[in-house]
């Protein structure tokens, strides 16, 4: 029997088979090692995400105390301050005001404006690595061109950028299963820095506006409903980890599968108008984001089990991906599937406000890498990044 084991790092390398033996077993499965209870199946993972006995925090309604939860250590306040008042971590009424601010700033017109920024990059990255004869795709393409468009969009200095990698990368180690002690000590160490680093710029986006998001986010109001400096500094951090950290894993983890997959890669290589639908395969066939927890505000009921307040859900997007009750054949990668409903952006009132703009890097990269890297291949077995919940390589090395 394939087991669930976070920490194993064959599990971690391979999570599905345990995905299926958690399917086959039921709907709902209580994980003693993190206190959580497994929500393995796309029905479920997608009726909750739009629960609203769920949430993100239980803080709007319940102390930790009245919830039955010890508080996070004094320590780790930094994180849990710059975390908790972004719109990710927060529920109505203060989700609502942040976000639809945010949506005045984040519109479809930024985005469509930021295409031929994003098209021009991956030609350049990809170019450059074309004329290296090769590289890691990983750190010559993947992460720079989602860290640029970013920072470019949010109007940060291109000499500030490269702190931008390294503080995500801390911060997002705590939203592993049990983070360590020295895991939480970097993230509080990066949400200190981070927080300092995005206080000095909006104070200088205040004096001198610019053309760039936080400039729009000083400005956006509704009915003198401003947002706070705490709220402005963790959506500009929010904005930055979630705007690059899985667009990052997406390339890196899509490109291994299509390399392992090679009648796909020939596929799409062939016909690159395959690439929309390829991107949104890519995203379900390997997950970058393979579970997202939710607190259960009320008592709900899964198949017959009562699941009390207090408890905590953790909804498998990376299973919920390969449930052959919706997806025929769900562990083939097929680069023409049409009918794709997959979680991998979330559901509901927490669904992805960057989507649009990570299908746009995604196809950007992999159209720019088919037109002027097409004998791309790899050049050697790649390492995992040791993380479940946020999947990902260390590299991928590839040549030409």
């Amino acid at each position: 029997m394939a087991a669930f084991d976070p920490w194993d790092p064959a599990f971690v390398a391979d999570p599905y088979p345990a995905y299926a033996e958690l399917r086959a077993r039921g709907r709902a499965h209580r994980y003693e090692p993190t206190g959580q209870w497994l929500v393995p199946h796309h029905a479920d993972v997608s009726a909750l995400l739009r629960d609203r006995r769920l949430g993100r925090t239980y803080l709007h309604r319940f102390t930790h105390e009245e919830f039955g939860r010890t508080p996070p250590p004094p320590e780790h306040e930094p994180f849990h301050t710059l975390n908790d008042h972004g719109m990710l971590d927060l529920e109505p009424p203060d989700h609502t005001r942040i976000r639809r601010l945010v949506s005045k700033a984040f519109t479809p017109r930024t985005v469509e404006r930021l295409v031929p920024y994003v098209r021009g990059l991956a030609d350049e990255l990809v170019s450059g690595l074309a004329e290296a004869g090769g590289g890691d795709l990983l750190t010559d393409v993947a992460e720079p061109l989602p860290v640029a468009v970013i920072a470019e969009l949010l109007g940060i200095p291109g000499a500030d950028r490269a702190a931008l990698r390294p503080w995500s990368a801390d911060i997002c180690g705590m939203y592993e299963l049990n983070p360590s002690e020295e895991a939480a000590r970097r993230a509080v160490r990066a949400s200190v820095e981070f927080s300092d680093y995005l206080r000095e710029l909006i104070a200088a986006r205040r004096e001198k506006p610019g053309e760039d998001l936080i400039s729009a986010l000083i400005a956006a109001h509704d009915e003198d409903d401003r947002l706070t400096e705490q709220e402005m500094v963790s959506t500009c951090a929010l904005l930055l980890n979630a705007g690059h950290e899985a667009t990052v894993n997406a390339t890196v983890n899509g490109w291994w599968t299509l390399f392992r997959n090679p009648a796909q890669l020939a596929a799409l290589r062939a016909d690159h108008a395959l690439v929309p639908s390829a991107v949104e395969e890519l995203l379900r066939y390997d997950t970058p984001l393979q579970l997202f927890e939710r607190w259960v505000l009320e008592d709900i009921e899964i198949d017959g089990t009562v699941i009390p307040r207090g408890a905590e859900l953790a909804l498998l997007f990376g299973s919920a991906n390969h449930d052959p009750a919706v997806f025929t054949d769900p562990g083939r990668l097929d680069v023409t599937r049409r009918d794709n409903p997959h979680v991998s952006f979330s559901a509901g009132l927490h669904y992805c406000v960057g989507a649009p703009l990570a299908r746009i890097e995604l196809a950007a990269t992999m159209t720019a890498l088919l037109e002027r890297a097409p004998a791309l291949s790899p050049a050697a077995e790649p390492e995992r990044r040791p993380n479940f919940v946020i999947r990902g390589l260390t590299g991928l090395p590839v040549s030409l």
